[in-house]
């Protein structure tokens, strides 16, 4: 069997499986539990948090998502973020 055809063969496999959850309710797995924390640059920040106002330019933010994605808090530290999921007693899950 070539590369081609084994290929072929795994498409065809997962074709063959209906999905256990949608896309909503895997986006919802872990909301209100689980948290991830992304760094960001302030311009970033600035576009995901249009509120916060006079962000240094050029510098690294902690942003603290929920589960399904929505950003929670904005930090300029590490621990911060993770000092916030605590409070607000989230698991924080690695992202990669």
């Amino acid at each position: 069997m070539n590369i081609k055809t084994t290929a072929k063969c795994s498409e065809e496999l997962i074709d063959t499986f209906a999905p256990i959850m949608s896309e909503l309710e895997f986006a919802k797995l872990g909301d209100g539990h689980v948290a991830y924390i992304k760094i960001m640059t302030s311009e970033e920040a600035q576009r995901m948090f249009p509120a916060v106002e006079d962000l240094p330019e050029g510098i690294n933010l902690f942003a603290l998502h929920s589960a399904d994605g929505t950003p929670l808090a904005l930090t300029d530290s590490h621990s911060a973020a993770v000092g916030h999921a605590m409070g607000d007693e989230l698991e924080i899950a690695s992202i990669h």
